[in-house]
């Protein structure tokens, strides 16, 4: 392809942008990363806190190294908007401090903050229970295997994510999988508050939760294996669940939590956070079916069932 330079007018989109050029000469055949790479230098903010959309149709341009600028459409005198999304934080950093609520918060509550939580039953509190100890356990598995997976397994197709929403994004893990279910599951008054559990509920519920998270680990490298380090584009996957739902690593999620249930004395706290997190997760799983579909076409083979067999 000949190269030829061209020269883009060069609009800001919502609040103004400091040092922002008005206009961007650039060889018409590099990739459209060369876009981002030249308004970050001048502009002096990071490739990711900008977004830049055509100004004909409003179409966003990836900052991407294989898409070519003539192709996709941009010519002399084209004009593209250039929107500031705002300081940013890594997608990494942000599942980090989401789960180190939930793995800290059980440890709280059940060892130095005890007595000043559940102040209002007789004192001294009695002794914390072999179950919720258990429990406590589970917990702190589950989200160091979390944090284990955003640390080594995980590859993001979005580097960064608006600063201000990590508070959002952590409230539900925060709040429900640590405030809520800790309060209720280690109170001494709670089903979990023996030394005995029932049997038809704890080794089930332990069995579940093995399998789901070896099962959802499993699921978690397939998928990483699809994406090559520091690209964005994906593979059809194929393992275990795979060829059953769209998601199996949200399966075996809910299995896992439902093994936690189990074992908790089927407390209602950890219930509530199946089901919050289940109907985000069917919506995640859904939208995954419709992109694979849109992404694969014939190569994909449809499934009828996005994360739950025989229902969802």
């Amino acid at each position: 392809m000949s190269s030829a330079t061209i020269t883009l007018v060069v609009q800001p989109r919502g609040k103004l942008i400091k040092d922002l050029p008005s206009e961007l000469e650039i060889a018409s055949n590099v990739s459209t990363a060369g876009i981002y790479d030249s308004l970050a230098q001048t502009s002096g903010f990071s490739i990711h806190r900008l977004r830049i959309t055509k100004g004909s149709d409003r179409s966003v341009v990836p900052n991407s190294r294989n898409t070519i600028i003539d192709d996709l459409g941009l010519k002399d005198k084209s004009v593209i908007h250039v929107k500031d999304l705002g300081p940013q934080i890594s997608w990494r950093t942000v599942f980090i401090i989401e789960y180190l609520g939930p793995l800290l918060i059980p440890i709280l509550f059940l060892y130095p903050l005890r007595s000043l939580i559940y102040y209002n039953f007789d004192q001294p509190l009695p002794e914390r229970s072999s179950l919720q100890l258990f429990v406590c356990e589970l917990l702190t598995v589950h989200f160091l295997k979390r944090e284990f997976e955003t640390v080594y397994v995980h590859r993001f197709s979005n580097a960064t994510m608006p600063a201000r929403n990590i508070v959002k994004n952590s409230a539900h893990y925060w709040i429900l999988a640590g405030f809520n279910i800790a309060y209720w599951v280690f109170r001494p008054d709670a089903a979990s508050m023996t030394n005995h559990p029932n049997p038809a509920l704890f080794y089930p519920g332990l069995a579940l939760f093995v399998f789901g998270e070896l099962a959802n680990f499993n699921a978690h490298l397939i998928l990483r294996d699809l994406r090559r380090p520091g690209s964005t584009e994906r593979g059809i996957p194929v393992g275990l669940g795979f060829g059953l739902v769209t998601c199996p690593n949200y399966l075996f999620e809910v299995i896992a939590w439902l093994g936690v249930y189990l074992v908790s004395g089927m407390s209602w706290s950890v219930l509530f956070f199946i089901l919050v997190g289940g109907a985000q997760m069917i919506s995640w799983a859904k939208k995954k079916e419709r992109r694979y579909r849109k992404e694969f076409g014939d190569k994909y083979k449809n499934k009828m069932y996005v994360m739950l067999p025989g229902l969802i």
